[in-house]
């Protein structure tokens, strides 16, 4: 299959108005989880670097080494200039009284001089380092934390990371899902399509959709999509001749791409051992466009395929890529991908609303 934007008019490559947005892990997407604390104003700034060793030495603030321990006072009318975290709440032992507490009681004076300090207050501190700007700027409300920015990420959640001419490609991709999604509704199997695409080349290596009115009912449109990859470098296990949307084509081999690990089946395309250090093991490196986000099934099978990027339309009730489980962000799996929703959502959707036998 020739790259699919060549196929098509330039005209016809215009993108419409829609937003793709990373699918991030819990841990990134979730508001900021505050912990208490005590702070205290510091009455003398001469007094600070003292005051900062002392206090650490009493209490280092384990699990928190993301906040800042001094921050300058947010009142502009204050008259003391800098506030200094004292210690956690729970990390004090409780009394009858123990929101009231003086400094003289949350401090041995054996240890810390608490000269240059005022009384105590309660804040709240942010309980993790911030792994986005947005959680970062909610952090930040409460009191100053370190932050170590992925600008990549940043731009993405912004919705900037891909230029116009990424997004008409995106486009053209998702829309030959959605044909394929078309197809086999008319056929009367789920609507669902999908494309496995090589970016590198920009050719569409498979075109898949819902087959599951035949014999397997694990013929999910991802599934296919997977299987044609796999027979397009000689291997695959099924036949999808009946249908004649479900279609596949042999990996690009540039002249001097880098070695990459083999498909076991390679042997039957007939290429040389030079030739054979060029096939991809599977979706090694692919980008899947699917019409409606994948099932657990389908997303296990995106791991072991080693897909590289996956970009889905319509979210489903049973989603594994971001509605019920975020099987991407699973530390414990030997392989990750990076997922993205939102391109050509109204579309997608409206492929769910025609109606389907199978869910």
């Amino acid at each position: 299959m020739e790259p699919l934007c060549k196929r098509r008019k330039a005209s016809e490559c215009e993108t419409v108005a829609w937003d793709v947005s990373p699918v991030l892990s819990d841990e990134q997407s979730q508001d900021t989880a505050l912990l208490e604390a005590y702070a205290a104003p510091i009455i003398n700034r001469k007094e600070t670097s003292r005051l900062v060793k002392e206090l650490s030495s009493v209490y280092p603030l384990p699990g928190v080494q993301h906040i800042k321990r001094v921050r300058a006072c947010k009142d502009s009318g204050s008259l003391h200039p800098l506030e200094i975290i004292v210690c956690l709440v729970r990390d004090v032992q409780p009394t009858n009284d123990s929101n009231d507490l003086s400094i003289s009681a949350l401090l041995p004076s054996d240890r810390v001089d608490c000269r240059g300090l005022g009384e105590p207050f309660l804040v709240k501190i942010p309980a993790h380092p911030p792994l986005t700007r947005p959680q970062f700027e909610q952090a930040s409300r409460h009191w100053p934390t370190s932050f170590h920015e992925d600008k990549l990420l940043t731009v993405a959640l912004k919705g900037q990371l891909f230029t116009a001419d990424q997004k008409a490609k995106m486009q053209l991709f998702m829309m030959g899902a959605i044909t394929a999604a078309k197809a086999t509704q008319v056929l009367g199997m789920d609507a669902v399509g999908a494309v496995i695409v090589d970016p590198q080349s920009e050719s569409v290596l498979a075109t898949g959709h819902d087959c599951r009115g035949g014999t397997n009912p694990l013929h999910h449109a991802v599934m296919v999509c997977i299987d044609l990859v796999a027979q397009g470098q000689g291997g695959g296990t099924y036949k999808f001749d009946r249908y004649p949307s479900c279609q596949f084509s042999a990996p690009t081999l540039p002249p001097h791409q880098s070695s990459r690990e083999i498909s076991p089946s390679v042997d039957s395309l007939g290429l040389d051992q030079a030739e054979q250090s060029w096939v991809p093991y599977i979706c090694t490196g692919y980008d899947l466009y699917v019409t409606r986000e994948p099932c657990v099934m389908c997303a296990m099978a995106l791991v072991h395929s080693r897909i590289s990027r996956v970009f889905y339309g319509a979210a489903s009730e049973d989603g594994a890529l971001g509605t019920k489980y975020k099987i991407h962000t699973q530390k414990d799996l030997n392989h990750h991908f990076e997922v993205f929703k939102g391109v050509l959502k109204q579309e997608c959707e409206e492929l769910e609303q025609g109606g389907t036998l199978f869910q």
